[in-house]
């Protein structure tokens, strides 16, 4: 029992940790996925919504924490304690969220990691077993160092917690795990490679044959049956292979220019995905690079879901010399953690992405 609360510890606390760091690494990625987990439909939380980066930045400190607390034996009823209805909380929403089909991505680590909703289940199972393990063997956690270095071990931990996610707040994660960072190209990871899986699909399909419904599956083929058409239920039995990037589209008036601008040697993005909720103050800086940028020969254009009315209000209040195309919400989200925020491509590789407290470290050639 010793020698498995020893494994317990280390492996819980390294993993909490770890977890928890990527996710303080994209405090507002996580956020965008605990919107997603309040939102009609799944949990029919809407009004915590508004308290979602707040509540986002809280769980990933406390998560970090806890696991250095762990590791160290620091406060151990209070650790266990705490992990133990964390682990319990986080276990019924992955099997929530996988029985149910409601999330298919739980973010449990970020966009570092991407697990399916059963693995994420399969993953805190594990995890409340070993925690389990530990509050059963909690005689054996023995504390690690005097209680003065604990308490000062335990109070650098917070510290150093808060300082990166504040900066990371006011930036952008110094270390990117997404499909958009910088360096990566935005046509290639939406290529398909060959040979790459196709998903595969099982359909039921119903007949009335001499008033008895009767069902045949097959794997898309219309099945040869003596009856009456009712209907079909599909189902995805294998998923396919699906790119890095597979919903990027620059739109305007319904036409899709993704292709030419991606193509552009020298081109400047704002992206905004909802001006509603902007920092509008960072338009006064975002006009004096874009009007620079213009005067160096970039292509600039806007992206953001925002309607017609959005954007020629923008448009016209801070006299921007651009003109805003459309690109689905999420995939703006993803691209960039500002709102506004900037990037510049050549011919469609990203070269710099730059939060709205940084416009002016954007270099234009």
């Amino acid at each position: 029992m010793k020698h498995l609360v020893g494994f317990s510890r280390v492996f819980v606390g390294i993993l909490f940790i770890i977890s928890g760091f990527i996710k303080l690494n994209d405090p507002v990625g996580f956020s965008f996925k605990l919107e997603e987990y309040f939102s009609q439909g799944v949990l029919d939380l809407p009004f915590l919504m508004p308290y979602a980066l707040a509540i986002s930045i809280f769980v990933v400190i406390f998560e970090v924490v806890l696991g250095v607390f762990l590791l160290i034996g620091y406060r151990k009823s209070f650790t266990l304690w705490s992990l133990l209805l964390m682990i319990v909380f986080f276990t019924f929403l992955t099997f929530y969220s996988a029985y149910f089909n409601k999330v298919t991505d739980c973010g449990c680590f970020g966009d570092a990691i991407k697990l399916t909703p059963w693995e994420s289940f399969t993953k805190d199972v594990i995890l409340l077993v070993l925690i389990l393990i530990l509050y059963f063997g909690r005689q054996h956690i023995k504390a690690l160092f005097s209680q003065g270095i604990r308490q000062i071990i335990a109070l650098t931990s917070v510290v150093i917690c808060i300082i990166y996610g504040n900066f990371v707040l006011n930036h952008l994660p110094v270390i990117d795990f997404r499909a958009y960072k910088i360096g990566a190209n935005i046509e290639d990871g939406m290529q398909f490679p060959e040979n790459a899986p196709k998903a595969i699909f099982e359909y039921a399909w119903k007949f009335n044959s001499n008033g008895e419904e009767i069902v045949r599956i097959t794997n898309g083929d219309y099945p040869d049956v003596d009856g009456d058409f009712i209907g079909v239920e599909t189902k995805e039995i294998q998923k396919g292979y699906e790119p890095p990037i597979h919903d990027f589209t620059i739109e305007q008036q319904g036409e899709d220019f993704t292709a030419s601008l991606m193509q552009e040697d020298k081109l400047l993005i704002v992206v905004a995905y909802d001006l509603a909720k902007s920092e509008y103050e960072a338009f006064e800086k975002v006009k004096e690079v874009t009007d620079k940028a213009i005067k160096q020969g970039y292509k600039v254009i806007g992206m953001s879901a925002s309607n017609q009315d959005w954007t020629e209000r923008i448009i016209e209040e801070y006299q921007l010399g651009f003109e805003f195309y459309f690109t689905d919400e999420t995939t703006l989200k993803t691209i960039v953690r500002s709102n506004p925020g900037i990037l510049t491509l050549k011919k469609g590789t990203i070269t710099q992405k730059v939060h709205y407290n940084d416009i002016g470290d954007l270099e234009i050639e």
